[in-house]
């Protein structure tokens, strides 16, 4: 299963109406976007909602964050499940 976190971003705002993210701060820990791949209008398909997604590189790796209808950033994070085990 998987939640909405919440994420600062850096990002620029350009002349035609456009924002490119420039890096972002997931758990404290800051994270430079290397390349923007694409955007396009988008469900979140894991956690639900709609928005503008990004698909982004970090640290060679490709990964989306999203802009929500309310102009805030998330990603997609999977919930830990936390096991028990029977004695």
């Amino acid at each position: 299963m998987f939640t909405r976190t919440y994420v600062q971003v850096i990002a620029t705002f350009n002349e035609d109406g456009s924002i490119t993210p420039h890096a972002l701060t997931f758990h404290d820990q800051q994270f430079i976007i290397d390349r923007v791949l694409d955007r396009r209008p988008a469900a979140a398909t894991k956690a639900g909602g709609q928005g503008m997604r990004y698909t982004v590189r970090i640290g060679g790796k490709q990964t989306y964050i999203f802009l929500d209808e309310q102009q805030r950033w998330f990603v997609e994070e999977k919930e830990h499940v936390r096991q028990i085990s029977n004695p």
